[in-house]
């Protein structure tokens, strides 16, 4: 659970995010120029596949091969995981405060 609090704590990987809900199963060159173009990060390829790799360790995204493209889709599962069944799954009554 802690992977997915750290891999969201980057303003870029959340911007990363951002895109894969906005369009998913996008390639690494497909995402740095949405986040040039529309959160202005100039980031390197290398620094976004960095970035990347960090969400892909948390289980925030899954990668598939198609030809010679890596896509790249967004998983919310953890978030899930690490949210709602945490904090807003409602108490039992045998539960102490």
């Amino acid at each position: 659970m802690a992977d997915v609090f750290e891999a969201l704590a980057a303003p870029a990987r959340r911007a990363i995010l951002d895109e894969l809900i906005d369009r998913d199963g996008q390639t690494l060159f497909e995402i740095c120029a949405r986040l040039t173009m529309k959160h202005d990060l100039s980031l390197t390829r290398q620094a976004v596949s960095q970035h990347l790799t960090v969400l892909e360790a948390a289980g925030l995204i899954s990668t598939r091969r198609e030809g010679r493209c890596k896509l790249h889709f967004l998983d919310t599962t953890p978030l899930t995981e690490a949210v709602v069944n945490r904090w807003l799954k409602p108490k039992r009554k045998n539960d102490n405060a």
